[in-house]
């Protein structure tokens, strides 16, 4: 079993230094609870914005990322955290990075899927590729808040042997039906872990937490309120390839046959 923590926080205040000293306080009662990693939600301390704040692009091993590799080592225990990791020529990438308990980069994940009703795909570069890292003996993929309307990525992360996928977010309240449904339904139908942890607070409201985890049966294991709060998941890989024996739906699927079809489209 891996105990993870997923840190409902509010994203975004006035102060930087003030939410790293919050999640720092956070990732230490991770650790005291007996958890291995924490994560946080989408780019929780500046914000989530469609748009790029002037100057707040940083390279990927930059001033927020030292932050959560010294977050890491003071608490003991790996720290997922999210950046706005610059473009180097091109537009900034909407990135999270995992750091283990010694402060070591495990991963780095750019959105793929970038929000196109707001705009974020004009101001951001997309993602290209899957990112996927170990922690006390559960395998993990990355996925970013819109990713989670795409089957596609999950499927992917099915085939690479992933036994639990995170999916930091600033999902609204408006469209936190669509949460509830769409992260158990992830985990049902590729028979692993997923656990999102979404912030709450925000400005004008616009957040209310409603973190939530579900086990490879589809069935919610863990359910934030609408505050700050730190959830407590228990990860068992074993569980994983019991389901997946269980019920064989990603062995008896037809890539052959799939590829013909969409070709013909």
């Amino acid at each position: 079993m891996t105990k993870i923590a997923l840190a409902q926080i509010a994203g975004g205040g006035e102060s930087p230094a003030g939410m790293l000293d919050a999640a720092g306080r956070m990732a230490e009662e991770a650790a005291a609870a007996g958890a291995s990693l924490i994560c946080f939600p989408e780019q929780f301390v500046t914000g989530w914005s469609p748009q790029i704040p002037p100057g707040s692009g940083e390279p990927l091993d930059g001033p927020l990322t030292a932050a959560f590799r010294r977050m890491a080592q003071r608490s003991g225990i790996a720290v997922a955290g999210s950046i706005i990791e610059e473009g180097q020529g091109r537009r900034p990438r909407n990135t999270a990075v995992v750091l283990d308990a010694g402060g070591e980069l495990l991963a780095a994940y750019a959105k793929i899927h970038l929000f196109s009703p707001d705009g974020e795909d004009c101001n951001y570069t997309a993602g290209d590729r899957i990112a996927t890292f170990t922690v006390d003996g559960t395998t993990f993929g990355l996925a970013v808040c819109y990713d989670l309307r795409f089957p596609e990525l999950f499927r992917i992360y099915a085939l690479a042997g992933v036994e639990c996928v995170l999916v930091p977010a600033a999902w609204p309240c408006c469209r936190l039906p669509h949460w509830e449904t769409l992260l158990p339904a992830r985990a049902l139908e590729n028979r692993y872990y997923v656990a999102g942890v979404n912030t709450a607070g925000g400005p004008a409201g616009v957040y209310c937490g409603g973190s939530l985890a579900a086990d490879p049966d589809g069935t919610v294991i863990a359910r934030g309120g609408a505050g700050e709060e730190v959830l407590s998941v228990e990860v068992d890989p074993a569980a994983v390839h019991e389901a997946q024996s269980r019920l064989p739906s990603l062995s008896d699927r037809r890539s052959d046959l799939y590829h013909r079809l969409l070709s013909k489209l």
